[in-house]
């Protein structure tokens, strides 16, 4: 009796404090909601500079559901891209670059916004013999930016990533070209050795890049 007893206030005591840790929680979750935009913004800073994206992200998307309107959204923005930029997560860096293109295309900074688009592409290029469609539209997006930002003080760094990625373009045109002629098969194989050729890069000019042993059988 007396076991079953002490058996009853153990479960009892284990519920109670059960209860005490799930009302706990749901304060605390209350307490995450009905925020200012300000307090999302600064949590979302302080993540960020742990390097805590994940969480940065949730708090974004805390301060974009409770104030559309905020005067910080358009700077929470930036600043994610970057920090994703910074951890090598170009295609997160991209979904926010565009949400900012789609939302404050007329504003002051958009030449910065289009610049660091074009350089999280550029940097999410990795595979020398891969990632073809990424090269060329790349390509188109800085013929875009030349044309609508000429002045753009990024110019400079474009005109410098521009010369890199026709670099690559030239090379995996040649690479392929190369391909096709141990397959035997010469009209595919002219058609990228002109392809090549008609780019404005010197082909001599061209330094091949360095593949890690592990990579380059599968390049």
């Amino acid at each position: 009796m007396n076991k079953l007893l002490d058996f009853k206030n153990i479960l009892l005591m284990f519920c109670l404090v059960f209860i005490l840790i799930s009302c706990a929680n749901k304060k605390e979750f209350i307490e995450e909601y009905n925020k200012p935009a300000t307090y999302w913004y600064n949590k979302m800073i302080i993540q960020i500079s742990g390097n805590y994206l994940d969480d940065a992200d949730d708090l974004y998307t805390s301060l974009e559901s409770e104030h559309r309107n905020s005067p910080l959204l358009p700077t929470a923005l930036l600043i994610l891209a970057n920090g994703h930029i910074n951890q090598e997560e170009y295609a997160l860096a991209n979904f926010y670059l565009d949400e900012y293109i789609t939302k404050y295309a007329l504003s002051k900074n958009i030449d910065y916004v289009r610049f660091l688009k074009i350089k999280a592409n550029f940097l999410g290029f990795s595979y020398q013999l891969r990632e073809q469609e990424l090269i060329e539209s790349t390509i188109i997006e800085i013929k875009k930016f030349k044309l609508k930002f000429p002045n753009s003080e990024y110019i400079n760094l474009v005109n410098t990533m521009n010369a890199r990625l026709h670099m690559a373009k030239a090379y995996m045109d040649y690479e392929i070209a190369n391909l096709y002629k141990k397959l035997v098969k010469p009209k595919a194989a002219d058609l990228y050795t002109k392809k090549a050729q008609n780019a404005w890069i010197n082909p001599k000019e061209i330094i091949k890049p360095k593949v890690p042993f592990y990579r380059a059988v599968f390049e």
